[in-house]
């Protein structure tokens, strides 16, 4: 080997790491029981690998049943099921008990090696003053304390999502909350872009600030929005890869900040309670298609 040739296969060994992290990050698929409507557990488990998700995030009514249904059969025989199909269990969603009453829950989720519990804020947000509503902010997250304390001893994060009608709705309520909560553990952010301008810029540098503290992501834009009725091709406009929403910039904003937490394909379908699509089949081939669409782009 000559010296050229030698410095060559040097050079190539010692990137060859950096090449290797560069490939390695990908989206980490988790599946919303929601989008099968109020199909039974015995339905969508095999659906969810299928999907190219690694687990299940259980929603309550009226959204789904299956956390309804978990109740009924109980956490062994769930547990059960999950390892027939050989998936993990991510947590739930409870906006039915709010912040302030998630004892229970964290429990069962942590019973299930769940980690995370997803529900919005609380405090005053109408026709208020932007100081105002920055203070209501904080005075939240103190509240929230004992809740994330109690959350991160079982291992758990309470994952507020930011909602329309809600305390955490606007960018700066969701910059406020991400600034306030850096240093507590227990309690994070699940960012919908759905509720939110649809301003890839914008969507950029929320996730870049709220860096580590996003739990959950939803792969979710808004559309022509899921608060009527229309043909199923417009509703369909959620989804990734069938709205106007530029996902690159928001994928290259995800893979800066290395999130390697959840991203959940989602989007409502009205009414709630229904798949997204008529079947379970058509639901997970949707899911599937914008899975394709997003890892395109990565």
């Amino acid at each position: 080997m000559n010296r050229r040739h030698f410095i060559q296969t040097l050079s190539a060994l010692a990137a060859a790491p950096a090449l290797a992290s560069e490939k390695a990050w990908k989206l980490n698929y988790m599946l919303a029981s929601s989008m099968y409507g109020n199909l039974p557990l015995a339905e969508i488990l095999p659906e969810v690998k299928k999907t190219g998700a690694a687990g299940i995030e259980l929603w309550p009514m009226k959204h789904g049943t299956q956390r309804e249904e978990l109740d009924q059969i109980g956490v062994e025989k769930f547990a059960a099921m999950l390892k027939s199909h050989d998936i993990s269990f991510g947590g739930s969603t409870r906006y039915d008990l709010g912040p302030f009453k998630l004892t229970d829950e964290i429990k069962v989720v942590k019973q299930l090696g769940g980690n995370f519990i997803v529900t919005g804020g609380a405090g005053d947000w109408k026709d208020i003053s932007s100081d105002q509503l920055k203070s209501n902010v904080k005075q939240f997250v103190e509240k929230m304390k004992p809740h994330a304390a109690l959350a991160a001893e079982n291992g758990i994060v309470i994952a507020i999502e930011n909602h329309i009608n809600n305390l955490i709705d606007t960018p700066d309520s969701l910059r406020w909350l991400a600034d306030d909560i850096r240093a507590i553990p227990g309690i994070g952010i699940a960012l919908a872009p759905y509720h939110l301008p649809q301003e890839s810029a914008l969507l950029v540098d929320l996730i870049k600030h709220m860096d580590a503290k996003m739990t959950l992501f939803y792969a979710w834009e808004h559309g022509l929005g899921c608060m009527k009725a229309m043909p199923k091709e417009e509703e369909l406009q959620q989804m990734p890869g069938r709205g106007k929403l530029d996902w690159k910039p928001l994928l290259s904003a995800l893979k800066e900040i290395n999130f390697t937490g959840p991203t959940e394909i989602f989007m409502h379908p009205t009414p709630r309670g229904i798949p997204i699509l008529p079947t379970a089949a058509e639901t997970t081939a949707e899911i599937i298609r914008a899975k394709q669409y997003l890892d395109s782009l990565i």
